[in-house]
């Protein structure tokens, strides 16, 4: 008795088929169910970033030059998140008239993105409204500064669950 190896063919072919199929169909819906989420950096999508890079760069570098821009929030927890920004000349004079927008969100996500305004500013320091954030956890503290034509951008990362941590 022979097998006639002629017949098997025709199904590992359609088994390879449906199987590219059910793989493909299989990315897909990974792909749909964790969209990509648009990058944040510096508070503009990365477009823009990307197209001006180089003047972020150089306006930072005029903006360190002329002002100490220092992050001094002493705890960062879920429960009333304030946060706090001194901003002094290279002389040590305080510095109250910039114009400073602040956002908090989630790495890798603007699902909990929250627009933040600024409470006082006395002597310097800059202090953002408190607010209570709806999960614990890593945050990216978003903040654009703006003196006159001068410009810089922060981005610092910050942990509920490591309240007096942060990076730069």
């Amino acid at each position: 008795m022979s097998s006639n190896p002629g017949r098997k063919w025709p199904w590992i072919v359609v088994g390879g088929i449906l199987g590219v199929v059910g793989l493909s169909y299989w990315t897909v819906k990974i792909a749909l169910d964790n969209p990509v989420q648009m990058s944040d950096l510096d508070m503009q999508d990365y477009r823009h970033f990307e197209h001006d890079a180089n003047t972020i760069i150089r306006n930072k570098i005029a903006f360190d030059k002329q002002y100490e821009l220092t992050y001094v929030t002493e705890t960062f927890k879920a429960d009333g998140a304030t946060v706090k920004f001194r901003l002094l000349t290279r002389d040590g004079a305080p510095v109250d008239d910039a114009n400073i927008t602040l956002r908090l969100t989630r790495p890798g996500t603007h699902e909990f993105d929250m627009p933040v305004g600024i409470g006082t500013v006395e002597s310097g320091i800059y202090t953002f409204e408190t607010v209570t954030l709806p999960k614990e956890g890593r945050w990216d503290i978003l903040a654009q500064v703006n003196i006159g034509d001068d410009k810089r951008y922060l981005n610092l990362k910050a942990d509920t669950r490591y309240p007096n941590v942060f990076e730069y």
